[in-house]
């Protein structure tokens, strides 16, 4: 009787001492590890970049698509982006470039101010426009007017300075109605090139980045194959000998 005792309280221990073993390794093979979903970007059009500082940002920054022919040499190109200023006085912002004669603000009579920080999507994130109006990215493949020739016709109403209240926004796009515009391309583009631009916020704090031209979302449509006949309509063709 004694040894049986024993011997039920040893196959206790035991079992309990590989349950324990068993709940560390599971701890262990999971420490470390992130999920696959979190470290994925979303497939946002544009590029983010910011001051070393984080002062100032740029969010979803891209040159619009200019259809299946891309732009010309000469024609003009909008540009989409939202600007930061994460501070706490207002910045005056100069964008130059030396991929095109100039660069202009489009819209500004009439166009909505700035937008407060307060409520609004963190500057972290890609843009306010993803949520509220999709401005900053389904835009570049469902916009007819983001063909060279129509982007040519516009004309620059000012110049590419402006100015950003304290912790607000800016979006800048043509759903919004002002927008950038590249005026006069130093030469022809095609979809996967970059512009390069340079924001200016003052006091020595500037962003040099170059804007890639947007991709359509959705694939062109598949070309109809060409059929050709022989004969006329109709006519029916036969081989082979009189019987």
């Amino acid at each position: 009787m004694t040894r049986s005792i024993r011997g039920s309280r040893r196959a206790a221990l035991l079992l309990s001492g590989m349950a324990a073993a068993t709940a560390l390794l599971a701890t262990g093979c999971g420490a470390g590890q992130v999920a696959e979903t979190a470290v994925k970007d979303p497939s946002i059009q544009g590029i983010n970049v910011q001051t070393p500082d984080n002062a100032y940002k740029l969010r979803g920054l891209y040159v619009e698509y200019p259809g299946t022919e891309g732009f010309r040499s000469g024609a003009n190109a909008a540009l989409n982006t939202v600007i930061y200023n994460d501070t706490k006085s207002p910045v005056t912002v100069t964008v130059t470039t030396d991929s095109a004669r100039e660069i202009a603000v489009i819209g500004t009579a009439g166009a909505p101010a700035p937008s407060t920080s307060e409520g609004a999507a963190p500057s972290g994130s890609a843009s306010p426009s993803e949520s509220a109006s999709a401005s900053g990215s389904a835009s570049p493949s469902g916009s007819a007017s983001a063909s060279p020739s129509e982007s040519a016709s516009a004309s620059p109403s000012a110049p590419a300075h402006f100015e950003i209240p304290a912790f607000s926004y800016l979006q800048l796009n043509r759903q919004g109605g002002r927008y950038l515009q590249l005026v006069g391309l130093n030469e022809s583009m095609r979809v996967g090139q970059r512009v390069d631009l340079t924001f200016d916020f003052g006091n020595g704090r500037t962003i040099q980045t170059s804007a890639p031209i947007a991709v359509p979302l959705t694939p062109a449509a598949p070309v109809a194959p060409i059929i050709t006949r022989e004969g006329g309509i109709g006519e029916e063709h036969s081989s082979g000998g009189h019987g």
